[in-house]
């Protein structure tokens, strides 16, 4: 058998379709049956279930999978190690950042790393936490920012920095002429939120469970985006909570209405995920000194209580 027999195996496990198996490899249907096909007549055993749709793994075929990818990831460290012995560090590297951080995180060292790395390639989505987890782990992903701890065993975590959770409070409200909030000040039938999808929404629902206030469905808003959330706010329709660094790009307006909470200040830890595996790692060692060059200046909150991003029930 072959690597690329394998990554052919993989391919249909994972789209669980012959012909888009084949595209996403670049390669003929034909082609990727038949070299499927002689990896199972040299195993001896059928790896896919052909007569159900969409096709389905066998029970070896599921633990043939499972080994497979441990193989072609070892087989893509041989190129890692030739790359750390010469001290390359280029090449294509594919970060995903939550939707969250994207737009705060993303021009503070866009344009840094670039420049000290000019012969990296990097490929940059924004996706949400449990998309990003399914493609670190099925290999699409080579790294990612997301908010921590996902207690997930096959990731690991390097903290960036720690963000603090930041009321956004209309004048009208009985709290505006607070110096601090304490999180008892918060109602959660007031609080605009993100939709659903979103772990900063998870946060703000973690950070209010000990409240114990009955909810009330009278009136309810989701929002994908914090500007709409801000808008609606000074609309009267009720206060919400931003993350410390979307702030800092409020006009003065707006920024007199925010109110920090007192310390140790809810907030979120913001870190640089990817495979255990570690695959790429002269990369992400690039990709983690450079955020953190950068942030330190922006963000140095130590004392805070990190809320979970995990849903709880």
């Amino acid at each position: 058998m072959t690597i690329t027999q394998l990554k052919y195996v993989l391919a249909v496990a994972e789209h669980k379709n012959f012909t888009l198996a084949a595209e996403k490899c670049f390669v003929t249907q034909p082609t990727l049956s038949m070299q499927i096909q002689k990896i199972e007549e040299e195993l001896g055993v059928q790896i896919f279930d052909r007569t159900k749709k969409p096709i389905q793994l066998t029970e070896i075929g599921l633990k043939i999978v499972n080994q497979s990818k441990n193989i072609v990831n070892e087989a893509d460290r041989i190129q890692d190690i030739v790359d750390q012995q010469k001290g390359f560090i280029g090449g294509e590297f594919r970060l995903a950042i939550i939707p969250t951080v994207m737009p705060t995180l993303l021009p503070m060292f866009l344009n840094n790393f670039i420049k000290r790395y000019p012969k990296v390639k990097l490929i940059i989505e924004e996706l949400n936490t449990a998309e990003i987890i399914t493609k670190l782990k099925n290999g699409h992903l080579d790294a990612a920012i997301a908010v921590t701890p996902l207690e997930d065993e096959k990731i690991k975590e390097v903290v960036l920095y720690y963000e603090p959770f930041v009321a956004y409070i209309p004048e009208n409200h009985h709290s505006f002429h607070k110096k601090e909030i304490e999180v008892s000040d918060l109602n959660v039938n007031e609080i605009l939120l993100l939709q659903d999808g979103h772990c900063f929404r998870d946060g703000i629902l973690n950070l209010c469970k000990n409240l114990n206030q009955e909810e009330k469905n009278t009136f309810q808003i989701q929002s994908g985006s914090f500007e709409t959330l801000i808008k609606l706010a000074d609309e009267g329709l009720g206060t919400t909570l931003l993350p410390y660094l979307h702030t800092l790009d409020l006009n003065e307006k707006d920024q007199a209405k925010l109110k920090h909470f007192t310390e140790p200040k809810p907030a979120r830890e913001v870190s640089l995920i990817y495979p255990k595996n570690e695959l790429k790692i002269h990369l992400i060692d690039a990709l983690r000194t450079t955020i953190s060059g950068v942030v330190k200046g922006a963000i140095t909150f130590q004392n805070v209580e990190i809320i979970s991003p995990i849903q709880k029930k």
